[in-house]
């Protein structure tokens, strides 16, 4: 029997599209965490409207620093394309409002919910009576009790340790070597690599601002009017032909 040779996938795109924010290649290193049969590899931390229409992630978690409010769950989920892993809060919003927007979330098409490191014990309880869904739990610290949150009911970790990332998975990897663990990858191809290898099923990645994606289409559009100029001008820039002219009066 022939060894099965392994193809890369077709690329279709449109110049329309061409400006999608790409996850880095690198997190396809991961296993990947198969949610109702979807398989979930990278997923893109933002809120933005315009940012989840244009990626390449394989879901969105759409986690922000304010009380979770369903205009912004029903907001995300009409827009975008791949699944949702919507924050129902646990911080300021807990008990019975958390498990409401749990539930709503289900109804607007999350794929999962995801709770704060603070979140009491019983509100992680009544969001596990409430829905059909899994319940993902932010871990920002090796100190926190594991066990009692997937007693609890929680399904999922999602470890955002900053720089201890990678150590605080592979601590976690050590006494549960079967949790699902999604995991912040950090700003390099090289602190994704580390967090991947200490044990994260998925990584999930914060694109750049929508600011810092302007600034670089501007510098797109800056360099392409220099390189027009200097076209039409015999490779002269504007201070070339400024000076020429001078000369020539």
């Amino acid at each position: 029997m022939e060894p099965r040779i392994k193809r890369e996938a077709p690329s279709i795109t449109t110049d329309l599209r061409s400006d999608t924010v790409q996850v880095p290649s690198v997190i396809r290193n991961c296993s990947g965490i198969r949610i109702f049969g979807k398989r979930i590899k990278s997923l893109i931390f933002t809120t933005d409207i315009a940012i989840i229409l244009n990626n390449d992630a394989d879901a969105v978690i759409a986690v922000y620093p304010f009380t979770p409010h369903p205009a912004v769950i029903q907001s995300i989920a009409n827009v975008s394309t791949i699944p949702i892993l919507s924050g129902v809060g646990g911080g300021t919003t807990q008990g019975k409002r958390s498990a409401n927007i749990s539930l709503f979330s289900e109804a607007q098409g999350s794929l999962a919910v995801v709770v704060n490191a603070p979140t009491p014990i019983d509100t992680i309880r009544q969001i596990e009576e409430t829905v059909d869904i899994p319940i993902v739990c932010t871990i920002v610290t090796e100190y926190m009790d594991i066990q009692e949150r997937l007693d609890a009911g929680v399904d999922i970790l999602n470890v955002s340790g900053g720089k201890d990332t990678a150590y605080i998975v592979s601590r976690i990897r050590e006494n549960f070597p079967d949790v699902p663990i999604i995991a912040t990858g950090g700003p390099t191809d090289e602190t994704i690599l580390d967090v991947i290898n200490a044990g994260a099923n998925a990584i999930s990645w914060t694109p750049p601002s929508n600011g810092e994606l302007f600034r670089r289409k501007m510098d797109k559009y800056r360099n392409k009017e220099r390189e027009r100029y200097m076209q039409e001008h015999q490779g002269m820039t504007i201070e070339e032909v400024e000076d020429l002219e001078e000369q020539e009066d």
